[in-house]
């Protein structure tokens, strides 16, 4: 039996599961090390991490639906995707 996927649902779904190695392979390292300090240090570098997949995600998911959104609905995911970065940086 095959599945048939499509490429940008493939390709969001492995970039998520790269995001998901990552993540596991900074707990692994956290307890590895078991020091405060090298965990924070480990913490922040995934802070970059989740925004960088965020966007990639995102795009991809944006390319997909190109032709298939009317434009008023892709200024409104836009729209939306702005606002959650203007969010987070108001914190």
């Amino acid at each position: 039996m095959f599945f048939s996927f499509d490429k940008i649902v493939m390709s969001m779904a492995a970039v998520r599961f790269l995001s998901s190695v990552v993540e596991l392979t900074a707990a692994v390292l956290m307890l590895y090390f078991n020091r405060v300090e090298t965990a924070f240090k480990i913490n922040a570098v995934l802070a970059l991490v989740g925004p960088a997949v965020l966007i990639t995600v995102t795009t991809l998911g944006l390319v997909g639906l190109a032709g298939k959104v009317s434009p008023l609905g892709m200024a409104s995911i836009l729209l939306g995707v702005t606002l959650i970065f203007l969010g987070i940086n108001k914190l």
